[in-house]
């Protein structure tokens, strides 16, 4: 056993289950169901060593369904896929778990396909359908789906069913103050209680009490109007002794106001809804308890459980972002973990493109081409990478791991690239922590040669005679072509960044990407007061809509203002004059938050400025790339050089673009 981490690795028997540690795998609901991707995506976490893999949204009914993909459980058409779901995941000696919810009054694609909308009680949902009081002979319908769909899950090698209790489905309707029922199933909290006691009850009276049954709660809606923690240790005190594990989360992804509470944001503490499962297991006394989110710091998770939080520590980005993670703690490879950012980017891609990916793990995604394609190269090749950034990193890493020979010349004293600006903002902590660990790795690899302050020319490639050179020089800030851009109290973003006590009081952000508008929550938390001006008609989040929600709650904390459709016309010193294009955005609404539009729709208006910073955007380093090109029989361009984007963009395809060398 790891004596560091003997806590975690601890084994667990709930009902009748054995589990090898504390770390469990908590539900991500991959939409690719059931292709075999799926199956490569989840069987990674049990050969990273997690303890129980949960696969996410399974519906037991088809009226109970939020969206087209949950994985179906009301017939036998999928049985082959699930058995070899559960056993993929088996074999590596883990506990493949299903989670099975209900939607209740969120069955939005239910409703789509003509269903009526139930809920514990008459209302109307947020798209104007009316919800009508679900009546007992459903209720009592729905208790034996959830039976029903245990034992099917069961019957393909399920050791473990997670009932999804929490976060706004059903389950947590019923349990929901609102919930004012004046029969058995609402009012009182043990009425209220009262359905997800059942469900338990029912599973194991159908499966065997053997059979363990996990059931996620809600310890505190957190949002204005919701219950707090004291309402969820009433319903973990019904459950006590029904269940086998208790998943203690909080918040509610129906509610914009604390969606990045349920699945924390990288502006909160790491472990921020711990509290909620530690005052519960004060008040339980014979189920064990389960925490989850913001958990990928090892030591953090350890002493949860060393102390008695919780008994159990889940993880859903953590392990997507790192499943090896249990065997690294275990094998004294703690440094070697990489450390959810909670950039969001795996849970935004999902929402739009039905896959998981992640920012800085590129075998996420493409866990089948990892697995089955990982033949060594046919010829080794000597490989200069011109570039210590995001891509060059992970171009050398992959290269040398294949067996290359690399030389990896970075024209800075540091490898880290254009980010290192962000190293003094907080919330950036784990984003420098990755890229200390890829500094780390780098210096340890012995197929790996690093050359700092060395900029990377044709006489360097002529000396060094490389077979291969990759040119990941990034892009540089574009400087927008205002007047008044030249005064001294204008900035590009990157020197902020860098040396936050340049910006003033009063400070005016042209241009309302991410990074301007992380920059202006990073200052905000300094004290300045932060406007940002934005040509078009909205804020641009680059495709990570989750992250543009957590900021836009930053927004509302910190008081920060908006002003999207708004040309610059120039800088004075008096601050920035902006002209109001009148051009709106198709929506009016923005995550459900009203998007701030100027009174004025027409005509210009000064927004006083002691210090003004732009942030329009990037330009990559096509002519430095070029001059470097035609040396070598093989030269490729990577990350920003090609087209800047974001860290996925330039990890995934320096990954692959490594992983192609040396086929001839």
């Amino acid at each position: 056993m790891c004596k560091k981490y003997s806590h975690l690795f601890q084994p667990i028997v709930l009902g009748k289950q054995y589990f090898r540690n504390r770390i469990f795998n908590s539900p991500t609901g991959v939409a690719e169901f059931p292709v075999q991707d799926c199956i490569n995506y989840y069987e990674r976490k049990a050969v990273g060593g997690s303890a129980s893999v949960c696969i996410g949204d399974a519906c037991p009914s088809l009226d109970g369904m939020s969206r087209p993909s949950h994985i179906n459980l009301w017939d036998e058409s999928n049985r082959q896929v699930l058995t070899d779901l559960a056993y993929a995941i088996n074999r590596h000696g883990a506990v493949a778990s299903m989670e099975i919810l209900h939607s209740g009054n969120c069955s939005y694609h239910s409703y789509s396909q003509g269903y009526e909308a139930y809920g514990p009680v008459a209302g109307e949902t947020p798209f104007g359908q009316e919800i009508k009081e679900m009546p007992e002979e459903m209720i009592l319908r729905i208790i034996e789906d959830f039976a029903r769909a245990a034992a099917y899950a069961k019957s393909c090698g399920f050791g473990m069913v997670t009932v999804h209790g929490g976060h706004g489905w059903l389950i947590s309707q019923f349990f929901s103050k609102s919930n004012n029922r004046k029969d058995k199933w609402g009012g009182t909290p043990e009425n209220r209680a009262r359905l997800a006691v059942a469900i338990c009850d029912r599973i194991h009276e159908v499966c065997g009490k053997g059979f363990p049954v996990e059931i996620r709660i809600t310890g505190s809606e957190v949002f204005e109007g919701g219950y707090g923690i004291e309402t969820g240790i009433e319903q973990a005190v019904f459950l006590d002794g029904h269940a086998d594990l208790i998943h203690v989360s909080a918040g509610s992804h129906e509610v914009n106001d604390v969606f990045t509470v349920t699945h924390p944001s990288m502006f909160l503490e790491d472990g921020v809804n711990v509290k909620y499962a530690a005052e519960i297991k004060k008040h339980v006394k014979i189920t064990p308890i389960a925490t989850v989110g913001a958990l990928s710091e090892p030591d953090l998770m350890e002493e949860i459980i060393a102390s008695g939080k919780a008994d159990v520590v889940q993880l859903a980005r953590g392990l997507i972002c790192d499943p090896d993670m249990p065997i690294k703690l275990q094998t004294g490879k703690e440094d070697e973990v990489k450390k959810c950012m909670r950039c969001l980017w795996c849970f935004s891609h999902r929402m739009q493109r039905e896959r998981v990916v992640c920012a800085i793990n590129p075998e996420i995604g493409n866990e089948e081409e990892c697995k089955y394609n990982n033949n060594p190269p046919a010829v080794l090749k000597k490989i200069l990478i011109a570039g210590g950034g995001m891509a060059g990193m992970q171009a050398a890493l992959t290269s040398a791991d294949r067996g290359h020979t690399v030389i990896l010349a970075e024209k800075n004293s540091r490898l880290g690239g254009a980010l290192l600006c962000e190293e003094r903002v907080p919330f950036k902590e784990k984003l420098m922590q990755y890229i200390d660990l890829q500094t780390r790795l780098i210096e340890r690899h012995p197929k790996i040669k690093v050359l700092l302050n060395t900029k990377v020319t044709p006489e360097l490639i002529k000396e060094i005679a490389p077979d291969v050179v990759l040119a990941a020089l990034g892009a540089r800030p574009i400087k927008p072509a205002i007047p008044g851009i030249e005064r001294a109290n204008v900035f590009g973003a990157e020197e902020i960044y860098a040396q936050p006590e340049k910006a003033g009081r009063r400070v005016v952000i042209i241009g309302g990407g991410l990074v301007g508008m992380e920059l202006a929550v990073y200052l905000a938390m300094l004290g300045r007061e932060c406007t940002i001006l934005e040509i078009m008609p909205d804020l641009n989040d680059g495709g990570n809509n989750l992250q543009g929600l957590a900021l836009s709650l930053e927004f509302k904390k910190y008081g920060i203002k908006i002003s999207p459709a708004t040309k610059v016309i120039e800088i004075n010193k008096q601050g920035v004059l902006g002209e109001f294009t009148g051009v709106k955005a198709p929506e009016t609404f923005r995550f459900g938050l009203p998007i701030y539009y100027p009174e004025a729709e027409s005509g210009r208006k000064l927004f006083a400025a002691d210090t003004v910073i732009y942030a329009v955007g990037q330009e990559p380093l096509w002519d430095e790339a070029d001059s470097l090109r035609g040396l070598t029989k093989e030269f490729y361009q990577l990350g920003d050089c090609v087209a800047p984007k974001n860290i996925w963009h330039a990890t995934n395809t320096a990954h692959f673009v490594a992983r192609d060398l040396g086929r001839y």
